[in-house]
């Protein structure tokens, strides 16, 4: 079977998606949980936001996802007390 010029060019776009989409595709690059006492023991997101809520010590910064599961992208150290890892 041949392919002619503009089935080439479609085969060639959809390689260059799949490179792109895989290239892409790298590990998470959000922050740990801090292994420290104060965050040892959190275990659920009104924890979280007593902190990093808009009022908190540290809010979070603008642009966060209002996701109610924290730890679904931040993890937490091998010892953790707190949620599920």
């Amino acid at each position: 079977m041949k392919l002619n010029k503009r089935d080439t060019i479609f085969v060639l776009i959809v390689a260059a998606v799949i490179i792109f989409l895989t290239v892409g595709a790298k590990e998470r690059t959000t922050k740990s949980v801090p292994d420290n006492d104060m965050h040892k023991n959190v275990t659920s997101r009104v924890q979280c936001m007593a902190c990093h809520g808009v009022d908190g010590v540290k809010p979070q910064p603008l642009g966060h996802p209002k996701a109610n599961q924290c730890f679904q992208c931040h993890t937490q150290p091998e010892h953790w007390v707190g949620g599920k890892k």
